[in-house]
């Protein structure tokens, strides 16, 4: 039965242009363990033991993907490097592209003694202000996010991994006056306004996604923000479309020096690494 139900949804889900994983990782879901275990008898008899029918439970999370809802919103949860973050409706899911750019600032940090102070612009889900605080002790950070609905996912977020992190509300445009950090990481929205998005992509917010008719704008107060809040010598690590970055590098040149294009885990050019004059 469990088979024949998992191998249906595959179906379903394959044909919706989904990964057949998902099929698997909803069906864990819905038994309360890791998708790994599914693929051991004595794990999975385990769960089902006081399971009734799940089938119709099971149908309505498959339905729920092919109606392309993202599979993080139903779960309720995202990956990113050891973080298992909360997530749903009106959160940016974080992705996998911006794991690189945490990378980057910890070897960063590593040649500098002392406490260091970052600032999250558009935090979103916390994902990279808490990845940093997590991963090395002598981080400080302040995740500032202007969305009601997002800061929601955020506090719960900060609340589990990092108590002592502040959080600001507000918009980066002004946030923080007289603030100055050693580093300043951003994901900002930066899809142009006239670009198509996958189905399930369009259900996650808009606000955190386009970035204006050229995709540039909302970067540009992003970069502007950088400027204001870093001290002369600190660094922005800031992501974008792998078609932005010469333009995104033309925005840092009059404020920032040291301008690298980084590529992703695919080789594609997603984000930019700047310091402060």
């Amino acid at each position: 039965m469990v088979r024949d139900l998992i191998r249906s949804a595959k179906d379903n889900l394959t044909k919706a242009g989904y990964s057949e994983v998902d099929a698997e990782i909803l069906f864990a879901h819905l038994l309360g363990i890791n998708r790994m275990e599914l693929h051991n008898p004595v794990a999975l008899e385990r769960a089902m033991e006081n399971i009734g029918d799940i089938a119709e439970d099971y149908h309505q999370l498959i339905n729920r993907r092919l109606s392309h809802e993202p599979l993080q919103y139903i779960t309720g949860e995202a990956h990113f490097r050891d973080l298992t973050l909360e997530v749903g409706p009106g959160v940016l899911v974080p992705r996998p592209e911006s794991e690189l750019m945490v990378s980057y600032l910890l070897a960063l940090i590593e040649n500098r003694p002392g406490l260091v102070s970052v600032i999250d612009l558009g935090a979103g889900s916390g994902a990279l202000s808490i990845a940093l605080s997590t991963e090395c002790e002598r981080v400080r950070a302040i995740a500032v996010e202007k969305s009601p609905e997002a800061i929601v996912w955020l506090r719960k977020n900060v609340a589990r991994y990092v108590e002592e992190m502040r959080v600001v509300e507000g918009d980066v445009r002004d946030a923080l006056p007289g603030v100055k950090a050693d580093f300043v990481i951003a994901n900002p929205p930066y899809v142009p306004d006239d670009q198509e998005l996958p189905a399930d992509v369009k259900n996650e917010p808009s606000a955190a996604l386009f970035g204006g008719a050229t995709g540039l704008e909302i970067p540009k107060q992003f970069i502007d923000a950088a400027a204001r809040l870093l001290k002369s010598g600190g660094t922005l690590a800031i992501e974008h479309t792998e078609l932005q970055g010469q333009a995104i590098s033309g925005l840092l040149e009059e404020m920032f020096t040291n301008i690298e294009l980084h590529y992703d885990l695919n080789d594609r050019p997603r984000w930019t690494s700047a310091v402060k004059r």
